[in-house]
């Protein structure tokens, strides 16, 4: 199947599997985290491939039409999509674009949105079959005979991530084109820099969900608690990615690294003596931080954990209470200091100090103007931070979520599960008064109780990210 244009591959299969997200994101990304790739897809696919079932791969973020993407879906029999809340919409005009072409053909979905929201796929037609749940499982006899299985079916993951194959990233889709690669540096398979470490990036999972019920979260409800991925195993699949491409830096993309104390303990000890002891991306809470200083100290300083992610999400009790973090203001401060203190102690010793990918909530139903303040003022306290700040998301799954939907308060529908930084998300928020804030409009108010460098002005509109 040859083509003059590029978005065409050769055919090696009759089953296509469909990377999700915006169109062009791997053309012309607006930033290197549209560049994220799925580990669901890889997982997945390496276990098919270990399995004897070859497939193809495809990206709707790798064209920058849904006309580009048509021929890449003709002539086969099988679509596979692991679709997420926010990868929704571009998976139903997928299933519906693919039918069109393929008749005959099967569409079989899974992930995230397929778990929390599964009444939803299935008013779809065109999704033949719809998993709930992980899929590592199950997704060699689905693929094999997909007619043994109900249109929507529950599957049991693994116990252990220790069962898990590691990522034959060559599975993963590619950039496209020398721009792509020359502008981001990407070196593929591996991922290019973001600004938290150098490329280029090996991103990893050690841990699959986090166990906290907070209720802006949907992740509870994907997939149950299972074993953490041992030590050595982590370790060995770096030290195989650095022989094969050779790492720059780390991005451990779980929701919580910092849990479970025997693990962490056992990280220390291994990862600076049998690695490179390469940079990396991990997040925390900031109540387990404050429960287990001495250890999040000893992560810092000696296996150079530099970007530090914490979901303060606010910096207002009573907004922490609705959320149901567990956390308090008290907590967040503490982690704070914390920070600033070993940040400033490193670079005096000449070291690469620690710096804050702080996440930011903003416009939580129930906020008051002044709740908004007291975060602004906790993110100007962060000596060394990268503000990620998002407009709340009432996601399916989650607490929070399934009320405001149920009370016809979510202005996001099954059509446009936005994610885009400035949208407008719940009725009733003043997106208008969060976007001068954003902009400096209330710097006086909330310099109220600050001193020092903190009082400086400071514009935070570049700090939106996608919810």
């Amino acid at each position: 199947m040859t083509s003059i244009f590029p978005w065409i591959k050769q055919k090696t299969s009759t089953i296509l599997w469909l990377d999700l997200g915006d169109l062009g994101d791997l053309v012309n990304p607006g930033g290197p985290h549209e560049q994220w790739q799925d580990h669901g897809l890889g997982l997945l696919r390496t276990i098919l491939h270990q399995n004897g079932i070859q497939t193809d791969v495809a990206s709707t973020r790798a064209v920058t039409s849904w006309e580009q993407l048509k021929p890449q879906l003709a002539g086969y029999d099988t679509l596979i999509m692991n679709v997420r809340s926010y990868t929704y919409p571009p998976a139903l005009k997928a299933a519906k674009l693919f039918k069109e072409i393929n008749p005959r053909g099967m569409v079989l979905t899974g992930g995230m949105h397929a778990t929390v929201a599964p009444d939803e796929m299935a008013a779809v037609a065109e999704f033949d079959r719809i998993c709930i749940g992980p899929g590592e499982k199950v997704i060699v006899d689905l693929v094999k005979n997909p007619g043994d299985f109900e249109r929507v079916f529950r599957a049991e993951g693994a116990r252990s991530m220790a069962e898990w194959p590691h990522i034959d990233r060559t599975l993963w889709p590619k950039p496209v084109g020398w721009r792509m690669k020359r502008k981001w540096g990407w070196k593929w398979p591996l991922e290019p820099a973001c600004g938290w470490g150098p490329g280029p990036v090996a991103t990893i999972i050690t841990s699959r969900v986090c166990p906290w019920q907070c209720v802006f979260c949907n992740e509870n409800s994907y997939i149950p608690n299972m074993g953490r991925k041992p030590v050595d195993q982590v370790i060995d699949e770096l030290n195989f990615l650095d022989r094969k491409y050779g790492v720059g830096s780390v991005v451990i993309h779980d929701s919580m690294f910092f849990q479970n104390p025997k693990w962490l303990k056992e990280w220390i000890e291994k990862y600076p003596r049998q690695t490179k002891r390469w940079t990396y991306w991990a997040a925390g809470r900031s109540d387990t931080v404050r429960q287990w200083p001495d250890l999040f100290e000893a992560l810092v300083r000696e296996t150079n954990w530099r970007t530090i992610s914490i979901g303060f999400e606010s910096g207002s009790d009573r907004i922490l209470k609705l959320l149901n973090k567990e956390c308090t203001e008290e907590d967040n401060y503490f982690t704070i200091d914390l920070v600033n203190r070993l940040a400033a102690e490193l670079q005096a010793r000449g070291e690469q100090p620690p710096v804050f990918w702080s996440n930011i909530m903003l416009g939580i139903p129930g906020e008051t103007r002044e709740d908004a303040f007291k975060t602004m003022r906790m993110l100007k306290h962060m000596q060394s931070v990268m503000p990620s700040i998002s407009f709340y998301a009432p996601y399916p799954g989650s607490a929070l979520g399934y009320q405001l939907i149920a009370e016809g308060k979510s202005l996001m529908s099954k059509d446009n599960y936005h994610r885009f930084p400035d949208d407008e998300k719940v009725k009733g928020v003043d997106y208008g008064f969060y976007r001068d804030m954003l902009a400096g409009k209330y710097d006086a108010e909330i310099n109220r109780g600050l001193e020092g460098a903190a009082r400086g002005a400071k514009v935070y509109e570049g700090a939106l990210v996608k919810a």
